[in-house]
């Protein structure tokens, strides 16, 4: 499992899944760089949903990140902007070294049937879950080409094989995830290059826990802690899938004992569809 002298670079990784995965990356040895969307920076769509965080956010998960003895590179990053992904991968490179892991884990969602959403909503949805995706691979797979030994993990969801009649937003990017990640799989492939995607069911985390509040409150009109329960008591295992569980899947993809798993997509449901 040791990542020692790797170079990480995890989207969305002051929160939820992404702080995981790059905790864990951490604590195998690589040095990582987290990039998020910080409240203040961010320029909202009418009915997005999202997790946003703070500076003090960033900046813990920079400490945690360090605390295990390795480098911490931590900034703003939005990936809808071309600029905003150069000027990270930039920043990382030279403070860090060149990316051999990248880790996408930066996401939104949209609750709207198909006939009520508006094009900027499904766009937004779709710049972040799946051009966010493409462009921080095409930034770095250039390189782990060249340098023969790269791994590419990308956030998909439980959601890209089953459909949701207010998700289709957030469907059809997570199945366009699953798609993408396979033809990188077969690009890197001959070149020590895997790309694998993980597709969790419900994530106890912040934003997992304000998307069903919302689905609880708007849709269902009742409090979002009774639907946690239910989603809870529905899964076959009783519980909601952890986000650690997320970050050891994803450092495992990152070892040499994995360098055989490319062009999989992953669930972590605990045997639920959803």
């Amino acid at each position: 499992m040791s990542l020692q002298g790797r170079i990480a670079w995890v989207t969305g990784g002051a929160s939820g899944m992404g702080r995981a995965i790059a905790l864990a990356l951490a604590k195998a040895g690589a040095d990582v760089a987290i990039g998020s969307l910080l409240s203040k920076r961010g320029d909202g769509v009418k009915g997005e949903l999202s997790y946003l965080p703070g500076e003090s956010e960033l900046d813990e998960v920079r400490s945690l990140l360090e605390a295990e003895g390795v480098r911490a590179h931590a900034a703003n990053l939005d990936v809808t902007s071309d600029e905003s992904v150069e000027a990270f991968h930039a920043s990382a490179t030279q403070a860090l070294g060149p990316i051999d892991i990248l880790a996408n884990a930066a996401g939104i969602t949209a609750e709207q049937t198909v006939i009520g959403h508006s094009f900027d909503l499904w766009q937004k949805v779709i710049d972040v879950n799946l051009n966010g995706v493409f462009r921080t691979t095409h930034r770095c797979l250039p390189g782990m080409i060249d340098r023969g030994w790269g791994r590419v993990i990308n956030i998909a969801s439980t959601a890209a094989s089953v459909g949701a009649t207010t998700s289709g937003a957030y469907c059809a990017s997570k199945a366009g995830v699953v798609a993408f990640s396979r033809c990188v799989a077969l690009e890197g492939a001959e070149h020590g290059v895997t790309c694998n995607a993980i597709s969790p069911t419900w994530v106890e985390t912040k934003f997992g826990s304000s998307w069903m509040t919302n689905i609880a409150e708007v849709q269902e009109a009742r409090a979002g802690e009774e639907y946690i329960a239910d989603a809870r008591e529905a899964n076959p295992q009783k519980r909601l899938i952890q986000p650690d569980e997320i970050g050891a899947l994803a450092a495992f993809l990152c070892s040499e004992g994995a360098r055989g798993i490319t062009m999989q997509d992953l669930t972590v449901s605990g045997g639920s569809l959803w």
